[in-house]
């Protein structure tokens, strides 16, 4: 954690909830928290936001796509 009052802190989160709301609450229109369970938003999150959408900070790739690249290419050594 860094300093009281950083903005920098939130913007990832915030912009990841921003995504959410844009791209799947809002269109289905859900009136309580109840039908956000049982349609599984979670399988939003790991169905569409982390294999098919592409995120500008890796490079327009989504996130599955960009951790294979890196460990196929990372080197271990001892």
């Amino acid at each position: 954690m860094s300093a009281v009052g950083n903005p920098c802190d939130n913007a990832k989160a915030e912009s990841f909830f921003k995504t959410l709301k844009r791209e799947e609450a809002y269109l289905k229109h859900y009136q309580t928290f109840q039908e956000t369970e049982e349609d599984n938003i979670r399988e939003f999150i790991e169905e569409v936001y982390s294999t098919k959408r592409l995120h500008s900070s890796l490079g327009y790739l989504p996130p599955t796509e960009f951790e294979e690249a890196y460990s196929s290419t990372k080197q271990f050594s001892l």
